[in-house]
């Protein structure tokens, strides 16, 4: 029962009361009875705290996004239920975002904070061993590789993120079973440590020595950004085989405020009438908001200011990348739409995505697991942090669609090679060996769609060098 002065009564859950109120001084007296909310309340509670707390950070007005914030930190936990683990990350983003006004001040909470190579490694191998992601995109690559390589003599493969053995051990091991033998194979590895390098080193070598394989690894040591193509010394008479899992979105990172500057029409979102009425709606109609108005809303996508010819790093490597004339590249990303130009879009789109991600976890690792807790700390949390919290050539995690890669990539002189049905077979053979339940494997234009449940969450492509 809540009772305001000059107003009637209103018998009511504690979520229901939320909806008639707005983030504004005074507006919910004391949080502490948002703490005796049911799961099923609290989590739509916390996305409707989320989104409106998200609105005033983007319109500036920093004093009601900080009792946001105050009623989030009552709800949200890094080790509660989904919903929960979600909030904690996010409500992290926008405070880092807000605290930014104040340069000095970020400056200063963030200047003792050390980033180990090894913690950084380690969360990626945690990602690989109990997230099937990076599995069926070493998988499909792979079998796309043994393809498009038959009866080739020798193969250069070229990895962008080279930090994982069991991709190319696998490979080693298809390739020496071929009926005509084995090629001449060379990987060229890309990492921007040379630890990692020397480990891929030492391991691959094993492998190829204990099978009789003729075999070369070059270590590049590298970030992508940085890298120049003419480090990777492809010969004469090799066949060239690119693989790029999660590494080519981070090439889009330009100054978006130049851009906006100069088509001052991207800077208007399509869906600010939209957020302002989500704010105002029944808590329980928000997931419904968030699945279908916003998330699958046509505009979204077109509305980024990342257009196919505005990232010059991004055409210049690519244009790099068929000079090489590849006979295959296989392109995994990320399938959500976290370039949009303004912080609503991309803060609606990161919600769904990362609340699929949180999800199949669960499902997969217990819940008071040490290294799920890293996984989404050190990986799904810092990437929120990235897409929320920065602009400009700091927003490294420009994830988007396939439906803007396909474009993208065909401009720049690739052809699409389809993916075939032995690979997708393959691809559901690891999902069964695994026991991974929930997750599918969708063929959409001769490229593979990677989904939790009914939710695409990453992309898999094959490409060959093109002649204009």
């Amino acid at each position: 029962m809540v009772q305001e002065e000059g107003s009637s009564s209103v018998s009511s859950s504690p979520l229901q009361m939320l909806s008639l109120m707005s983030l504004s001084p005074g507006s919910l007296g004391s949080p502490y009875w948002l703490r005796d909310m049911k799961s099923e309340e609290r989590g739509l509670c916390l996305i409707h705290l989320l989104v409106a707390c998200a609105n005033h950070v983007a319109s500036g007005n920093m004093e009601n996004a900080n009792i946001g914030l105050e009623y989030i930190s009552h709800l949200a936990s890094p080790d509660g239920d989904t919903m929960q683990r979600i909030a904690a990350y996010f409500t992290e983003a926008l405070a880092d975002r807000m605290l930014k006004n104040w340069p000095g001040l970020h400056k200063a909470l963030n200047s003792t904070r050390i980033t180990s190579v090894a913690d950084e490694v380690l969360v990626h191998k945690l990602f690989f061993e109990f997230c099937p992601f990076l599995k069926l995109s070493y998988v499909i690559t792979n079998q796309a590789i043994l393809e498009a390589m038959e009866g080739e003599k020798v193969v250069h493969i070229i990895d962008l993120n080279c930090f994982e053995p069991a991709q190319w051990i696998s490979l080693i091991r298809a390739l020496s079973a071929r009926p005509e033998g084995p090629p001449h194979l060379r990987i060229t590895g890309i990492h921007h440590q040379k630890e990692v390098l020397d480990q891929m080193a030492l391991r691959l070598n094993e492998e190829a020595e204990k099978l009789d394989i003729a075999f070369q690894f070059c270590p590049v040591i590298s970030r992508l950004e940085n890298l120049d193509v003419e480090w990777l010394r492809v010969k004469t008479g090799e066949a060239v085989a690119i693989s790029s899992a999660l590494q080519l979105h981070s090439l889009m990172a330009v100054d978006d405020e130049m851009i906006r500057r100069n088509s001052p029409s991207l800077s208007k979102s399509p869906n600010a009438g939209n957020l302002q009425r989500a704010l105002h709606m029944n808590p329980r109609t928000l997931s419904d908001f968030l699945e279908k108005e916003v998330i699958n809303s046509p505009d979204s996508a077109s509305s980024s200011p990342m257009c196919l010819s505005t990232s010059p790093k991004m055409a210049s490597f690519l244009n790099a990348l068929w000079g090489l004339s590849p006979k295959l590249m296989v392109v995994t990303e990320q399938e959500s739409n976290h370039n949009g130009g303004t912080l609503m879009e991309r803060m609606m789109e990161a919600l769904n995505y990362y609340a699929a991600l949180f999800d199949c976890l669960e499902s997969t690792v217990p819940i008071a697991s040490i290294e799920r807790q890293k996984i989404e700390k050190m990986l799904y949390g810092q990437e929120i942090k990235n897409i929320i919290a920065c602009e400009g050539v700091e927003r490294k995690e420009r994830h988007e669609k396939l439906e803007k890669w396909i474009p993208r990539l065909e401009l720049a002189g690739f052809g699409r090679v389809p993916l075939s049905y032995h690979v997708m077979l393959q691809a559901r053979r690891l999902l069964q060996s695994y026991n991974y339940d929930g997750y599918k494997v969708k063929e959409e234009n001769g490229c593979f769609i990677i989904c939790w449940q009914d939710q695409p969450l990453f992309s898999v492509s094959a490409w060959r060098f093109r002649r204009f």
